[in-house]
């Protein structure tokens, strides 16, 4: 067993991007294949899945705020929604109800998603009650998560995660495929 350690964001991520919204008045805009991603596209609780509705392309980039994030990055959703995270595995821009996180030292990036969404569960909490719920980049930043000093121990914890995460999905979808209302509960992550 390897030791664990608190670390800033900040210090695990060297690229920090927020997001932006071209002009939705422009379809021009809106006609590109450039994934543009909003907060209704991550699924609550599911790191793995995205539902990319919205394309955009390389002119919106230039005229408006949105920038393009490399992919194997990790998409925060900070204000409406705030407390979905998702790996993001192909380039792509955000709403500005996000921040970004990319270039990762050592860390395995999906342990880091689920620590991730286990910080933003308990921002969320915290901002319950308020008129628009978000995080500001700064804070967020300047937040620590746990994290084991072994890549390996991360990639094991990972994969479990992973794995209990499929099996509370195929039970979700039993009483689906039964015709049974049945809840079975909601995912770990």
């Amino acid at each position: 067993m390897f030791s664990w350690e608190q670390r800033k964001l900040d210090d695990i991520a060297k690229i920090k991007t927020g997001g932006g919204t071209p002009k939705t008045a422009n379809p021009e805009y809106w006609s590109g294949n450039i994934p543009w991603i909003q907060s209704s596209d991550l699924v609550e609780g599911d790191i793995a899945h995205v539902n990319i509705n919205k394309f955009i392309n390389n002119n919106a980039l230039k005229n408006s705020a949105a920038k393009l994030i490399s992919r194997d990055s990790i998409a925060l959703v900070t204000r409406v929604g705030v407390g979905k995270v998702a790996v993001i595995n192909q380039d792509f821009t955000t709403s500005q109800d996000f921040l970004s996180l990319s270039d990762f030292d050592r860390s395995d990036i999906k342990f880091l998603a689920y620590q991730l969404y286990r910080l933003m569960q308990e921002n969320a909490k915290v901002l319950q009650g308020t008129s628009i719920k978000g995080i500001t980049k700064t804070e967020l930043i300047e937040q620590s998560i746990s994290i084991p000093s072994s890549g390996q121990e991360q990639h094991l914890i990972s994969n479990v995660l992973s794995k209990i995460d499929s099996i509370i999905t195929l039970h979700q979808q039993e009483p689906f495929l039964y015709g049974n209302s049945v809840n079975y509960g909601v995912k770990l992550c």
